[in-house]
């Protein structure tokens, strides 16, 4: 099993939701976080005063699918999430080396 992390806009989500779920993806964790990268943040004027806006809003996908399916997972996320404008986001993959269903006590595969 593979852990898909990924870092995108946050306006992207719905889009990226649907073209997963297309893609047979059964279920993801999202969070809303912040952070910076290449953008570095970014000023702002706020009540004409100037201020630095040092992390940018994202939204974080966890998704946890078979060996098989992680390239794909990937490509769908790249394709959907980007804007060819800096900011676009990160993707992780991580291997997982276990999973549980709490309610019925599947493992595996079938957990997930």
């Amino acid at each position: 099993m593979k852990l898909v992390i990924a870092a995108i806009k946050p306006f992207k989500l719905e889009e990226v939701r649907e073209a997963l779920t297309g893609a047979g993806v059964g279920g993801m964790m999202v969070t809303e976080i912040k952070g910076f990268g290449s953008q570095s943040g970014h000023t702002e004027i706020y009540r004409g005063a100037e201020y630095a806006v040092n992390f940018v809003p994202k939204v974080k996908l966890e998704i946890v699918v078979a060996d098989g399916m992680a390239d794909q997972v990937v490509e769908v996320i790249q394709n959907t999430a980007r804007t060819d404008k800096i900011g676009d986001g990160k993707i992780f993959v991580l291997d997982v080396d276990q999973a549980v269903r709490v309610r019925t006590g599947e493992t595996g595969d079938d957990a997930i």
